[in-house]
């Protein structure tokens, strides 16, 4: 069987853990944390970057942020993972769902300001494949409405709008670096902090389960306290020290992924030329990362005799996010505002091809091979 993923894995990593573990610092904010954070601020041109436990916490920590606060109202799309809703429905929001656009399955600009209200306090947007949402439309909203803008993120390392990196672009960014990602350290993510030093000061005292001991850490005070509401977000330094050995070799990585994904373009064009397929689609002011390389069939009947066609020889495919607004978790602390014209319809029809670094043209040939099999036997 040909999995869906395979973690990336780049050879120094026991190295480097081997390394934290033999300097006797293996909780958070160690050397490899303070490598892996200003790598990413250097190479992303971020203000402030912290590692933390998941992009789940990054989102956790970006609510708090942006003072939701219980009866406030935060914008979003319902094709996404549950962990975008969570985080704001923990400080008491109500969300509110809007549809995507077809073409990126990213939220459709055009419908955020009929959404707003005067309990809105933020847009959250998803990067969905590692494909930016139409920012500037975006931000230009969130300014004349007074609205907080969070992006999701976690699927964007590496990806940009317009020559900015995906999550330095709102207030907060929020990215992940969970097994599935582009980059791992197993579980984790990162919080970009994109405003001020206020900001940065705050997210520290979060991180730091609501103490100010990064300022001790630094020497700024002689002794650390209790000082607001935080929890423990920081992660080990065995996960960072596995990330670093990835962000070392960033781009060789992102190349790689690259490769896979525009041979499946290549070789699926041909369906989506005669109308059998879809494939994504890249604005012209973006720049991906290959994160996924989905299609989409005809319809929810279509994609589950693909995906068991697919399983019977040997490859792993798997569709995605079950729309939130229909959830039950959903139903309960969100409303779709507007009308569900593709959210539902496109979910049921998106299905995701293996992808990952180091699979190799073969690996790709072979479940194209598989997926014209399939395609072509039905014409």
């Amino acid at each position: 069987m040909i999995s869906f993923n395979v973690p990336p894995y780049v050879g120094s990593e026991e190295k480097y853990i081997a390394q934290a573990i033999a300097s006797h610092k293996i909780c958070g904010d160690g050397e490899f944390t303070k490598k892996c954070s200003e790598w990413m601020e250097q190479r992303f041109q971020a203000k402030k970057v912290l590692l933390t436990t998941s992009c789940t916490s990054a989102l956790e920590m970006a609510a708090l942020l942006c003072g939701v606060q219980p009866g406030d109202e935060v914008i979003m799309p319902s094709f996404t993972f549950c962990s975008t809703a969570d985080a704001f429905v923990q400080r008491g929001a109500k969300i509110v769902f809007v549809d995507v656009r077809p073409d990126t399955m990213n939220i459709d600009e055009t419908r955020i300001e009929a959404a707003i209200t005067e309990r809105t306090k933020a847009i959250c947007v998803v990067h969905y494949a590692g494909i930016a949402c139409e920012m500037d439309t975006i931000m230009d909203i969130a300014r004349r409405h007074k609205l907080k803008v969070v992006e999701d993120a976690a699927q964007g390392v590496m990806a940009s709008y317009k020559g900015r990196p995906l999550g330095t672009i709102g207030d907060y960014g929020c990215w992940s670096f969970h097994e599935t990602k582009n980059f791992s350290m197993g579980e984790g993510g990162a919080i970009v902090i994109n405003t001020g030093m206020d900001d940065v000061e705050k997210a520290e005292v979060i991180r730091e389960k609501g103490t100010n001991r990064s300022k001790f850490w630094r020497g700024q005070i002689d002794k650390y306290t209790w000082v607001d509401y935080g929890s423990s977000y920081l992660p080990s330094e065995l996960n960072a020290a596995y990330l670093w050995a990835q962000l070392e070799v960033a781009d060789k990585i992102n190349e790689d992924r690259l490769s896979s994904w525009k041979r499946y373009r290549m070789s699926l064009q041909p369906l989506v030329d005669c109308g059998r397929i879809e494939i994504p689609f890249v604005p012209e002011a973006c720049e991906h990362n290959a994160h996924m390389f989905y299609i989409k069939c005809r319809n929810l009947e279509e994609r589950t005799a693909f995906i068991a066609y697919m399983k019977e020889h040997g490859f792993c495919c798997v569709f995605h996010y079950i729309p939130l607004h229909s959830s039950p978790a959903g139903l309960k602390f969100g409303r779709f505002d507007g009308e569900d014209k593709f959210t539902t319809k496109e979910s049921d029809r998106l299905v995701r091809l293996p992808l990952y670094y180091g699979m190799g043209g073969d690996v790709v040939d072979s479940v194209v091979g598989a997926v014209k099999g399939f395609f072509e036997g039905e014409e």
